[in-house]
């Protein structure tokens, strides 16, 4: 059985995001696994509590992660 865990800060995708990674997930899987697996893929998206993740010894809440994310996204012209 295909298996796949997300672990995403608390409030970061909404229902229709989570659903959207699922299948995207799912359709990833069978590509590898073949149509036989869609069945048995399990994917789980995990919250974790704001603040409760880090990277190189950094807490990091929603709002950091925000900020992190304006700056990677290109700039409009």
């Amino acid at each position: 059985m295909p298996f796949a865990n997300f672990k995403i800060p608390q409030g970061m995708m909404d229902a229709a995001q989570k659903a959207d990674l699922i299948h995207r997930t799912t359709d990833l899987l069978v590509s590898y696994f073949g149509e036989g697996a869609r069945l048995h893929t399990m994917i789980l998206v995990d919250e974790v509590v704001d603040g409760g993740y880090g990277r190189a010894d950094a807490v990091f809440d929603l709002e950091a992660l925000r900020r992190m994310q304006a700056r990677l996204e290109p700039r409009s012209r």
